[in-house]
């Protein structure tokens, strides 16, 4: 039994399988931690989804930007936009069910020796904080009565910063945000969203949000920034996201050993 970790999928379905083929992956034995964005830019979202899903306890997930965006847009939270490439999921004849299922992954997973989420985790949560937080995102998605009304308030970069005062909307969308969207962060906390690829060119007063002091003590496992390549120079954190839907690698990370093994976008 081997513990696989894999970036950022994004519908590289074909990408995804020879991955799998080449570590020999097992779906009785093996589990996969999946880093978020299994949709989206690429081609093959459905293959990719109803694999996942079949994997059932073997596959431990977390949501990235592009799941969320896929779940809104199944509701009609938000309409797609030409770079989009969701219309596979959103007409088959199983959509219904596979938000159904998506929308029950959480934004954190974790056991003793790793801790994932999509984006990352900020330093100015607790490990524990930070999964209470993402939970109370959770729990809004999985309720038939609230994830509507999150869904369509989901949006926007506001409050850019946490506060334990904030309620409502605006108190998940910043817990969302901070999860699956964030790149650059300053010493307060306050996110920005306009540098988005070179991790040395972010804007005044901001660093790529693993070089501020963090309170995880786990291992941290990330995808998101596809920009770093897979390569992030704090210890004990794991980039993930090789860029293989912008015709780079898709990656994936034995969590036994720490070795990674890549197949490119193209054979």
């Amino acid at each position: 039994m081997t513990d696989w970790a894999i970036g950022d999928i994004q519908g590289c379905a074909d990408a995804f399988f020879r991955l799998l083929k080449k570590t020999a992956f097992d779906p009785n034995h093996d589990t996969l931690w999946v880093a978020g964005d299994m949709v989206n830019r690429g081609h093959d979202n459905l293959s990719v989804l109803r694999y996942i899903k079949a994997l059932g306890q073997q596959a431990r997930i977390v949501l990235g930007n592009h799941d969320l965006h896929l779940i809104a847009a199944s509701v009609g939270a938000r309409k797609l936009t030409p770079k989009d490439t969701l219309h596979d999921v959103i007409t088959a004849p199983d959509c219904d069910e596979l938000v159904t299922w998506l929308r029950q992954q959480p934004l954190i997973q974790c056991d003793a020796q790793f801790m994932m989420s999509h984006a990352g985790i900020p330093h100015i949560w607790t490990e524990a904080q930070a999964l209470s937080l993402a939970q109370s995102v959770s729990q809004s998605l999985q309720s038939d009565e609230t994830y509507r009304h999150f869904l369509f308030d989901m949006y926007g970069n506001a409050p850019d910063q946490w506060h334990d005062t904030l309620t409502g909307t605006a108190r998940l969308r910043v817990i969302t945000n901070y999860l699956t969207r964030m790149r650059f962060i300053n010493a307060n906390g306050n996110l920005d969203f306009t540098a988005k690829e070179d991790p040395n060119n972010g804007p005044a007063g901001y660093t790529p949000w693993f070089e501020q002091p963090t309170q995880t003590k786990r291992q941290l496992i990330f995808g998101h920034w596809a920009g770093l390549e897979g390569r992030c120079p704090t210890p004990h954190m794991h980039a993930l996201d090789t860029g293989c839907v912008w015709g780079g690698q898709l990656t994936m990370l034995n969590l036994d050993t720490l070795e990674r093994t890549c197949v490119d976008a193209s054979r």
